[in-house]
């Protein structure tokens, strides 16, 4: 069988440049997965995958009388034609659009105006809301540079650790400020825990930023996964699927998107940001209990990630449906 090329492009500049994106996610060497291989800038793919891609030439004539001249016209036709040549000369039919950032108040309307955009270049358009025109759960990538097969056939490693949280210190939005509010509570506590991360604000008690995700989950029997947005039934992230692919129990905080897609168990419930939650935390971590409790569980859930909800497999199951 020959298997189809999909191409990617994305507005997130780590991603875009790479050649081997998602290679890290197969058993089998340069991208393949069953009936597809992913060739992230292959010149002539057969799909295209516009991956949280929010970079679309914008015309309007309010602009063009603002300037009074042809410039704002020329600037969207110059944009139009590199979008354009960036897509490859992938059919529109055959070009899938992902969104994959949270609906925030504060993003809302451009998110809604990307899948407005994405509608002149894309046959299928989705993100995890309910205004986009698929509405659907973001298909998992991971973030640790384990291989498949380590992923897949070693067994727990070591737990010798509490429990961890890998965050980052942004607060450019009402959410990121409530979960920086979070941390700082869980710090003014009696709560030990260990704290990894890039850009934390300067009363955080951290142990600085980690190269590996793997280094600061592994060694863990918890892991604190709080999502930036738990408001609807669509958005679950790779906070989750990390935690549980290095055998952790997650602690988490986050819509019902995971019940649906996890196995009973798996994860722990979060029950909110403030004491309570604090209390909960305290709880669980005082001992190794739960993880015991819940290894079995784990272990499911991280094939179902893997095999199932694997972005991989998303593509070659959309590819399917072309024959």
């Amino acid at each position: 069988m020959n298997k189809k090329i999909v191409g990617m492009i994305s507005s997130y500049s780590a991603l875009d440049k790479r050649p081997d994106w998602l290679w890290h996610q197969t058993p089998y060497h340069f991208g393949n997965w069953g009936n597809i291989q992913m060739l992230a800038q292959a010149p002539t793919p057969d799909f295209l995958l516009m991956y949280n891609y929010t970079i679309f030439p914008e015309f309007t004539e309010k602009k063009l009388f603002f300037w009074q001249n042809k410039r704002a016209k020329n600037n969207y036709e110059a944009a139009q034609k590199e979008l354009v040549s960036k897509l490859r000369g992938v059919p529109k039919e055959r070009i899938i659009y992902l969104l994959r950032e949270p609906p925030l108040d504060e993003v809302v309307e451009a998110n809604k105006r990307f899948y407005w955009q994405a509608q002149d270049y894309c046959s299928y358009i989705s993100g995890p809301d309910d205004f986009a025109p698929i509405p659907d759960y973001m298909p998992a990538i991971w973030y640790h540079s384990n291989s498949f097969r380590d992923l897949h056939d070693l067994p727990s490693p070591e737990k010798v650790a509490a429990c961890s949280w890998i965050t980052s210190g942004i607060s450019r939005t009402a959410n990121h400020r409530q979960r920086m509010a979070f941390l700082k509570q869980l710090q003014n506590s009696d709560f030990k825990f260990d704290l990894y991360g890039r850009d934390l604000p300067s009363w955080a008690r951290t142990r600085g930023q980690i190269g590996s995700k793997w280094s600061g989950m592994a060694p863990y029997y918890y892991n604190l996964a709080i999502e930036n947005y738990a408001d609807n039934d669509w958005y679950v992230s790779e906070k989750l699927w990390d935690a549980l692919l290095a055998w952790c129990l997650p602690i988490y905080y986050g819509g019902s998107a995971a019940d649906k897609l996890l196995p009973t168990g798996s994860f722990l419930r979060l029950p909110s940001l403030d004491e309570k939650g604090i209390a909960y935390i305290q709880e669980i971590t005082a001992t190794p209990d739960a993880w015991y409790a819940a290894k079995d569980a784990i272990a499911e859930a991280r094939q179902v990630i893997l095999h199932k909800l694997n972005l991989l497999e998303w593509l070659s199951n959309y590819v399917k449906k072309f024959g």
